[in-house]
């Protein structure tokens, strides 16, 4: 009797523990089943989003990563051949920076090559008039050079008169010549005498002496002797003070060097005798760039004056 009730106690004891297991874990079976309802409640219908669209939206965003990864290489590509155009742009302006030059200096040239057939011919025509004159007249650089005791009394600033005709074949010379290579009234360009398309800016007469004397009255006696061949030539020709330079401004011109550029040694008479002259430069327009060229040959084709000529 005494080990039934032992045995019963037993099985009571073992009921219990089981009884307390099964209801912690429903327990915690339904607080599970609680937070599950708690987060599920949580959800907003905005905060989902179907299969579909999400499949969607994954499938633009891997285009937009392919096609930006090709706009990449896009863009590489244009800046590899944009570097490349440079450098070909830069070798084409430097192509043209070269040709311009050559064009300036083959103008440059063909000036220079014009003023020395304007001094031949001048020469030439007046030793044809002047056979005697052959001593007298040379073509120095870019001057006409006449020797002072040729055209001059020595210490003289007055024209001797039998060279008066001398001057005044000179001037009607070049007032043959000037119209084609200046601007005016009396300008009268043609391709014929004047290819190049070059341009006089100036004909000056240059007074020179030897050493002898004061310097003062070598620079007076120098420039009057100029100013004397300057009016001796404007008056035989009144049109040489009408042909106009790039400025609109008289080609003729006049000065006065004294003692200070001789040309032969003044030691000896000879030399003193070369020293007292009378030089006809001819200086011409020497334009900076191209444009200036084809500015200044326009100018000339069109015949422009005065102030038109800027």
């Amino acid at each position: 009797m005494r080990g039934a009730i032992r045995r019963h106690a037993h099985d009571e004891e073992e009921e219990s523990a089981f009884v307390s297991m099964t209801d912690l874990t429903v327990s915690f079976l339904f607080i599970v089943i609680i937070l599950l309802a708690f987060f599920a409640s949580q959800l907003k219908d905005d905060q989902t989003v179907p299969v579909a669209e999400y499949q969607r939206v994954f499938d633009e965003r891997n285009a937009l990563r392919t096609s930006k990864e090709a706009l990449e290489r896009e863009r590489d590509r244009l800046a590899a051949e944009n570097a490349e155009l440079r450098r070909e742009v830069a070798r084409l302006e430097e192509e043209l920076r070269k040709e311009r030059t050559n064009r300036l200096q083959t103008y440059l040239a063909a000036v220079s090559n014009e003023r020395d057939r304007i001094l031949r011919t001048l020469r030439d025509r007046l030793l044809a008039d002047f056979p005697d004159l052959k001593e007298i007249v040379s073509i120095e650089a870019d001057a006409l050079r006449f020797k002072g005791d040729g055209l001059f009394a020595s210490g003289a600033s007055r024209l001797a008169e039998d060279k008066r005709r001398v001057v005044a074949a000179i001037a009607a010379r070049l007032n043959e010549l000037l119209p084609c290579y200046t601007f005016g009234k009396a300008a009268r360009w043609q391709a014929e005498c004047n290819a190049a398309g070059a341009v006089i800016e100036a004909v000056q007469i240059e007074g020179h002496t030897d050493a002898s004397g004061q310097d003062r009255s070598n620079f007076s006696l120098s420039t009057e002797r100029a100013i004397e061949t300057l009016f001796a030539m404007s008056g035989r020709e009144p049109a040489l003070l009408d042909d106009l330079n790039s400025a609109g401004q008289p080609v003729l011109s006049v000065s006065g060097y004294g003692r200070l550029r001789p040309v032969a040694d003044n030691a000896s008479e000879r030399g003193k005798a070369t020293n007292r002259r009378i030089d006809l430069r001819i200086i011409m327009y020497t334009p900076q760039n191209v444009e200036e060229v084809e500015r200044i040959k326009d100018n000339l084709r069109r015949g422009l004056t005065g102030t038109a000529l800027q």
